[in-house]
């Protein structure tokens, strides 16, 4: 026979010791990250640098990729010169395969974190060089994406090879599920990580 899977969104609640008054039941889910899709952060892991072409945007498409994230992670962006400024556009998949976009804004010789995580990439914009020999990469950071809508933050435990480790950040929310994201304080590196939380 087999089970059910069990909603979160449904609602389901248990009794309490006081008549009449009932709470949401809860479950503790276990997401685990194989060692190797817990790839370490790079600055160029999606993308190596592109030069950037005078006057016009450059598009660069999913398999002109330099690769692709292994689990959902938020990404980043970074310059090489104070003039490489301007949007890069990314458009890709979240955790469903829902259709996401988003623009980080280059500010130059630095890396910029974005806030959403992506399961897949279909292409990256790039802006027009501010001077020659402008370029911009694109890379992963230590954000994992999570599988589920949450609230708040209701991680439990992180282990990182074994080794329990914290929630250094996160974001959360419970209507856009490419903004539920953690970053653990030990950077991945190659283990397999093990998250578990409250659903």
């Amino acid at each position: 026979m087999v089970l059910a899977a069990y909603d979160p969104s449904i609602g389901q609640h248990i009794k309490t010791d006081v008549d009449g008054v009932t709470v949401d039941r809860a479950f503790i889910a276990h997401y685990t990250i194989a060692a190797g899709n817990a790839t370490a952060a790079g600055a160029a892991t999606i993308k190596t640098a592109v030069t950037l072409a005078d006057g016009a945007t450059t598009t660069v498409l999913a398999a002109a990729l330099t690769a692709q994230p292994k689990v959902p992670r938020v990404l980043s962006i970074t310059g090489n010169a104070a003039t490489a400024v301007g949007n890069v556009v990314i458009t890709g998949k979240d955790f469903a395969g829902a259709t996401i976009t988003e623009t980080i804004v280059s500010t130059g010789a630095a890396t910029v974190n974005g806030t959403k995580a992506f399961a897949s990439i279909t292409s990256i914009v790039f802006p027009a060089r501010g001077a020659d020999g402008d370029t911009i990469s694109v890379g992963i950071t230590d954000d994992i994406g999570l599988p589920f809508l949450l609230s708040y933050n209701t991680v439990l435990a992180i282990y990182n090879n074994g080794t329990a480790t914290t929630v250094a950040s996160g974001s959360y929310s419970a209507t856009v599920l490419c903004s539920n994201y953690i970053n653990p304080t030990a950077a991945l590196g190659g283990n397999q990580i093990d998250v578990y939380l409250l659903v």
